[in-house]
């Protein structure tokens, strides 16, 4: 209701100051509208801030809030509205009332594929510090937040606030470079934070819970193919809580505390198993140490016995999501260069299937005929994908493209070079982006 959001609205205000509220509003905004220029984001700002000045000032009209928020949806649903532009606004603003201004609120842009904040030099941080600090601050809020908008915002505001501190510390400092090196060492782990828990939870805005949990457990599978289903799988079930709990919290240290409580869980139950995983934490530092562990390449393809075959009468019983998943986690564990993008595919795949085949008159059958276009079809192009992302794993860029270029002459023939450089293009474009550990989920799902 009005009173509420105006309540809420007014007493952030009070509490931290109109400098902090504005910081705030500028990171805030920056994540939502990540694709908003920076003009667009400093009209938002100006105007949320002077709302709240006037309106949660000492003997201000009850009505003040409720009039100039009208006035901001009626000028955002303008043709020429200075704000950022968002394929949702004409529904919203087909709406009345508050019913609109809800509307507009919860609209926010789809996350930046890859973070794209690149640091200046140290010499060009200070130029542009001393040249207009406050400018410098907020282009530096709204790229750094809109860069990497999918992390909890309390991670944002205190990696964005740190930062800021360094700057304005070294810049005026009689010895730079060192005050820098130093700050630098001390804000690492915060940075590993954002970039971390940026990867995580975009991962989890486009897959929701249990495919972010069948993602963490393929890549498991693939790092640790000795390892069973069973010990995976309640590491892959903490991840996806750790995101469901801690993406969109508003807690201050939910994303650390829960992210250093995985890693040791994670790193008691595989030190053993696997000697990368020894090395990877061994380290003083949980944060490094998850950093590595998500960074770390698929182990060469195990020798193990064939895949899981779940029958028909256990795909359709109270289990068969889970007997799927662990055919799909054999799948991946048996072809480890096996990009995420793919296997999320076949997740997806496999829901429909089941959904489709369990409810018809002869799932039998139904699945049956499944079966067999699996293995006519779909094994001979995960097959293509398993080898194209071990090639790109394997060798240096340059040897990849080539040792690419020659495999697609002898596979296709008769192709002119324009088409042989297409899909030499297509395929080295999905390897670059698709098959690292960090691929952007939305973006792959597009290539694949």
């Amino acid at each position: 209701g009005k009173a509420y959001v105006r309540e809420k609205v007014c007493q952030e205000y009070r509490t931290l100051g109109k400098e902090n509220f504005r910081t705030l509003t500028i990171i805030a905004n920056s994540r939502k509208y990540s694709n908003g220029t920076f003009e667009e984001i400093g009209h938002l700002v100006r105007e949320i801030v002077s709302l709240a000045e006037t309106c949660c000032a000492h003997g201000a009209d009850p009505s003040c809030y409720d009039a100039g928020s009208t006035a901001l949806s009626i000028k955002s649903c303008r043709a020429d509205s200075p704000f950022p532009a968002h394929p949702g606004t004409a529904e919203c603003c087909a709406q009345e009332g508050l019913e609109r201004k809800l509307c507009l609120a919860a609209l926010r842009h789809p996350p930046q594929p890859l973070p794209r904040y690149l640091q200046p030099s140290d010499k060009e941080l200070c130029q542009a510090f001393r040249q207009d600090p406050r400018e410098f601050a907020d282009r530096f809020l709204y790229e750094y937040s809109s860069s990497y908008s999918q992390a909890p915002l309390p991670v944002l505001v205190g990696s964005t606030r740190t930062f800021l501190s360094m700057v304005s510390t070294c810049c005026i400092s009689s010895a730079p470079t060192p005050c820098f090196l130093k700050e630098k060492m001390e804000r690492k782990a915060l940075s590993l934070l954002t970039l971390t828990s940026n990867r995580i939870c975009s991962r989890f805005s486009a897959y929701g819970k249990d495919k972010v949990s069948f993602s963490y457990l393929t890549s498991l599978a693939q790092k640790v193919p000795s390892a069973s289903f069973e010990e995976l799988l309640p590491l892959a079930e903490d991840a996806a809580e750790l995101s469901s709990q801690c993406c969109d919290s508003l807690a201050e240290d939910c994303m650390q505390k829960k992210l250093l409580e995985h890693t040791t869980k994670v790193c008691t139950a595989l030190s053993g198993r696997d000697g990368r995983f020894a090395d990877c934490c061994r380290g003083k530092n949980l944060m490094e140490n998850h950093f590595c562990i998500l960074a770390m390449l698929p182990a060469p393809a195990p020798q193990v016995p064939g895949v899981y075959e779940p029958t028909n009468k256990e795909l359709c019983g109270k289990d068969g999501a889970l007997h799927a998943t662990r055919f799909l986690f054999d799948l991946a564990r048996k072809h480890p260069c096996l990009p995420d993008a793919v296997l999320a595919k076949l997740y997806d795949s496999s829901g429909k299937i089941r959904a489709g085949c369990c409810s018809s008159k002869d799932p039998s059958a139904c699945l049956d005929s499944k079966r067999k276009r699996i293995q006519a079809e779909l094994f001979p192009f995960l097959e293509k994908a398993h080898q194209l992302c071990g090639l790109y794993h394997r060798l240096p860029f340059l040897d990849f493209k080539k040792k690419l270029r020659e495999s697609l002459e002898q596979a296709e023939p008769e192709a002119g070079p324009e088409h042989l450089e297409q899909l030499l293009e297509q395929r080295v474009s999905f390897a670059s982006t698709c098959c690292l550990p960090d691929a952007p989920p939305l973006l792959c799902a597009s290539k694949v």
